[in-house]
């Protein structure tokens, strides 16, 4: 496995804000191949970590890299949107920290045959869980309409192209070529995106983005995750969750402040409707960014951001 693969984004960080002790019971809402989960075992001989993943092949890498650490580890088939169902069947209710690094792991994103990356072209899956019978990338490009599709890369993607990109979609498919490979779909982008000679990022870039996150619901179901989060962890337990884009991290931010209690009424309302609770202290004002040492050693951390609190008695 390449080395880059070994190498858990804001490590050292997310340790310090989850703040591990003996006898503490962790959850890693994405367990990916297990970096942030093993560094959280090594505090402590008696520390528990419950794992959850829905990609079956990240978690086979993650099972050997943690098998040495015995029944410490729980390793979970599933979604971290089912987080209190996974605690219920482990026989926990409550745990002292839960961790989400919500990045598509390296495993994924170098893989020729998911469909994540344009640098290789295979089939347009994208879906994390490869076996949950979901529809995929290319499922959705042939079956949803232009205004859905240029919706979805507007939104997900924040892509100002989005019309042309799926004006051209249609159209491909309205002449018998619907596309149904990476590299099919990063040239109908390019021939759809003004590029900007110093954009340093691929055109397709936001695209792929924009169709993976609908694709795996990845934003759909990250604000009810986190709240079923801090409903699942103990009094003075901790929440520490890292994005990788300005959608993910604008929920993860405007989320966890309300669970703080603050209001996002209209200040002209004169009683807050929106049900802001103050049940969590927040504790990155700012997100925590990588330093530069981590950025050249590993540069898909770069975007990575992370954001914290601490669930109140």
């Amino acid at each position: 496995m390449a080395e880059h693969l070994h190498l858990p984004v804001l490590l050292n960080e997310t340790l310090q804000l989850l703040e591990p002790k003996s006898d503490g019971i962790f959850v890693d809402a994405t367990l990916g191949l297990g970096g942030h989960a093993e560094a959280i075992l090594n505090i402590a001989n008696n520390i528990k970590v419950i794992g959850i993943d829905q990609d079956t092949e990240a978690i086979a890498h993650a099972r050997k890299r943690l098998r040495k650490f015995g029944d410490r580890i729980t390793i979970v088939h599933s979604n971290f949107i089912d987080i209190k169902e996974v605690l219920k069947a482990s026989g926990q209710t409550q745990v002292d920290g839960i961790l989400a690094d919500l990045g598509v792991s390296s495993l994924q994103f170098d893989s020729g045959q998911r469909g994540f990356s344009f640098r290789f072209d295979a089939p347009l899956d994208m879906r994390m869980d490869a076996d949950s019978g979901d529809p995929t990338a290319a499922q959705m490009l042939a079956e949803f309409s232009e205004e859905e599709i240029a919706n979805i890369i507007y939104q997900y993607g924040e892509e100002r192209f989005s019309r042309r990109i799926a004006r051209r979609i249609v159209w491909k498919r309205e002449i018998g070529e619907p596309i149904t490979t990476t590299a099919e779909l990063a040239e109908a982008v390019e021939k759809s995106v003004k590029r900007n000679p110093k954009d340093k990022i691929h055109p397709a870039t936001r695209t792929f983005q924009a169709l993976r996150i609908a694709v795996n619901r990845e934003i759909e179901i990250l604000e009810q995750f986190l709240i079923d989060s801090v409903d699942s962890l103990k009094n003075e337990g901790r929440l520490a969750v890292i994005t990788f884009h300005s959608l993910e991290d604008r929920i993860v931010k405007q989320t966890l402040q309300k669970l703080s209690g603050k209001c996002f009424c209209p200040p002209r309302i004169p009683q807050c409707m929106c049900g802001a609770v103050r049940r969590v202290e927040i504790l990155t004002r700012k997100p925590t960014v990588p330093t530069e040492s981590e950025m050249r050693e590993n540069p898909r951390s770069r975007s990575a951001k992370l954001r914290a609190i601490r669930k109140l008695s």
